[in-house]
């Protein structure tokens, strides 16, 4: 089975507002509610794209109820985590600028923490962990850490900057997923060519990752595999709508492929288009659009 862990997500507002007023009544357009957050969108994606997992996390109040009911009408099983207090956060996203207003999420007391950790002690080695985004602050600062020893047994998918995903790499992950930006912020540099971005791809691996995908936008993405293969291609032709969630969909792309024949250059293939797929639509894309992408790449 695969878990994702959404830590802090959201019901995400996004409307349009061709241009805002300050200190005015300002009109929105079109407008939709969605969940919101990164192991969801992986979670939503999978189901979209055929495969099961489970959502794990916590919800607060009369948002995290209707959260929850939006995952489960998308097909998502979900183990939500309810806190006594607070209110799951909205996040108001404006179009077409791209602006964005997150809320800060309810506080997550210690009780609600060891709730979680303990649902992962029931994770094997055929079991597949998701974990995305940031930990909350009202969490302890080694909850990544904890959170990583109490699902190690299972293979570890991550997509986090910084810190965190430098401590990932001690717990061999199945998969890290930077963008090249995030990469070169890791070893404190701007990476700028192609052979930059390599480089740094293959210092992850000596880190600890086994396989190590990185999304570079419009220039495509690379694979390193662990069994010695790169894999790079530029992305299909499409026009880019909204970009949120393309990585949450490509790492759920590559999961999907790698399931499906485990094949190294077929998850890269699907992780891409699945990637690209959710960049060229409102929100998330779903199967016969990736699959129409796929027949780009071939």
């Amino acid at each position: 089975m695969i878990y994702t862990i959404t830590l802090n997500p959201a019901l995400d507002y996004t409307a349009v507002l061709p241009e805002l007023s300050p200190g005015r009544v300002n009109r929105l357009g079109p407008e939709q509610i969605t969940p919101g957050g990164k192991g969801l969108n992986v979670s939503m994606m999978l189901r979209r794209l055929g495969t099961n997992s489970v959502a794990l996390g916590f919800a607060a109040g009369f948002t995290g109820r209707e959260l929850e009911r939006l995952l489960q009408e998308s097909g998502c099983r979900t183990e939500l985590i309810f806190l006594p207090e607070g209110c799951t956060r909205i996040n108001l996203k404006l179009q077409p600028s791209g602006t964005e207003l997150n809320g800060q999420g309810p506080s997550i007391p210690r009780e609600a923490a060891e709730q979680l950790l303990s649902r992962l002690d029931r994770l094997s080695t055929s079991d597949y962990l998701v974990l995305a985004g940031n930990v909350p602050p009202s969490l302890p600062p080694d909850s990544f850490r904890r959170i990583l020893e109490r699902g190690g047994a299972s293979r570890l998918l991550v997509d986090c900057t910084g810190e965190q995903l430098r401590q990932a790499l001690s717990f061999r992950p199945f998969l890290v997923k930077p963008n090249h930006h995030e990469l070169g912020e890791l070893f404190g540099e701007v990476l700028s060519t192609p052979d930059e971005i390599l480089s740094r791809a293959r210092s992850l691996q000596e880190l600890g990752a086994r396989n190590v995908l990185v999304s570079m936008g419009g220039d495509g993405a690379l694979l390193l595999d662990e069994a010695g293969g790169l894999h790079s291609a530029r992305p299909p032709q499409g026009q880019v709508i909204n970009p949120v969630g393309a990585g949450d969909s490509m790492v759920a792309g590559f999961l999907a492929g790698w399931l499906e024949r485990e094949d190294y250059a077929h998850a890269f293939r699907m992780g891409l288009c699945a990637g690209s797929a959710t960049a060229f639509s409102p929100w998330l894309g779903g199967r016969s659009q990736v699959d129409s992408l796929l027949a780009q790449l071939s």
